[in-house]
């Protein structure tokens, strides 16, 4: 049986120059190739993904907590410019220099706020949640998803307070209830499963107001950094099966990022990271410096 996600092998908290602590849990050789992991909505930096493949390709796999999830400092009232800021301290405290970059899910786009500021030195974007309060995107959304994203837009603070009536059971059933049969299989794998579960527990222990929600409401309204400011190479990633991140699969976030390339992978869906690991892991180092 293929093993998807194992125990980190180093775990840790790392102060902050605002005196926040931001939680961290690691994979592979410390001294490999540092690759740092934005992960998806609401889990914790427990959750990685490449179990054995990360040794095989010398990679030092580094999962960061968001601001307010897991082992992580709230920050209220964040924004992205402010995650990169804490990305940029943590790899100088941490020597991961510029690290390239994996934005999974509602991490996508914290993934690629630190593209813009300069933090990362390449990135893939797998199973991206995309910007879906573009105006491109409108009579493409369901209509749930287009009043949840009109609501970000016009009342931020309602909204967040609405994201804040969530906790880790309401997201395990939301994940599992929205998935085609393809991602089922991965996610309820026994060991995957208790690992997911435990790192979304640990994603709501603060409470969803601390994390979770802020998250839910920069993610879902319109980004503030320039796509086409992003300078260094980037790789997006989708299964073709995937009905829950982008509308189209990434087609048009593709074209506003220069020279991204585009990956649809067949048989799979939002599951692609765990998945189809060794690939994603592969081209990003090809294009790391």
């Amino acid at each position: 049986m293929t093993v998807l996600v194992t125990a980190p092998a180093r775990l840790g908290e790392t102060g902050l120059p605002d005196g926040r602590l931001l939680g961290w849990a690691e994979w592979g050789p410390p001294d490999g190739v540092p690759v740092l992991l934005c992960p998806g909505a609401a889990t914790s930096r427990r959750l990685g993904f490449g179990a054995g493949v990360v040794d095989a390709l010398g990679v030092r796999l580094v999962s960061v907590d968001r601001p307010g999830l897991g082992a992580s400092t709230p920050a209220p009232g964040r924004t992205f410019a402010d995650f990169a800021t804490d990305v940029r301290a943590l790899c100088a405290l941490r020597g991961l220099g510029r690290p390239a970059v994996v934005g999974n899910s509602q991490g996508a786009p914290f993934a690629l706020a630190c593209a813009e500021a300069g933090v990362a030195s390449a990135l893939s974007l797998v199973s991206a949640a995309d910007e879906v309060a573009a105006p491109e995107f409108a009579a493409a959304l369901p209509a749930e998803l287009r009043a949840l994203t009109e609501r970000a837009a016009r009342d931020p603070s309602g909204a967040e307070e609405f994201f804040a009536g969530f906790d880790a059971d309401a997201m395990w059933n939301l994940v599992m209830g929205g998935s085609p049969d393809c991602d089922l299989a991965v996610y309820r794998e026994d060991g995957f499963s208790a690992a997911y579960r435990r790192a979304l527990v640990e994603g709501f222990a603060q409470g969803a107001a601390a994390g979770y929600a802020r998250d839910t409401v920069l993610a879902m309204g319109r980004w503030p950094f320039a796509l086409d400011a992003v300078t260094v190479p980037v790789d997006i990633w989708y299964g073709e099966h995937d009905t829950s991140h982008s509308p189209d699969n990434g087609a048009l976030l593709a074209t506003r990022i220069r020279g991204a390339r585009r990956h649809v992978v067949p048989g799979t869906g939002g599951a692609l990271l765990w998945a189809h690991a060794e690939p994603v892991l592969t081209s990003l180092l090809e294009r790391h410096p």
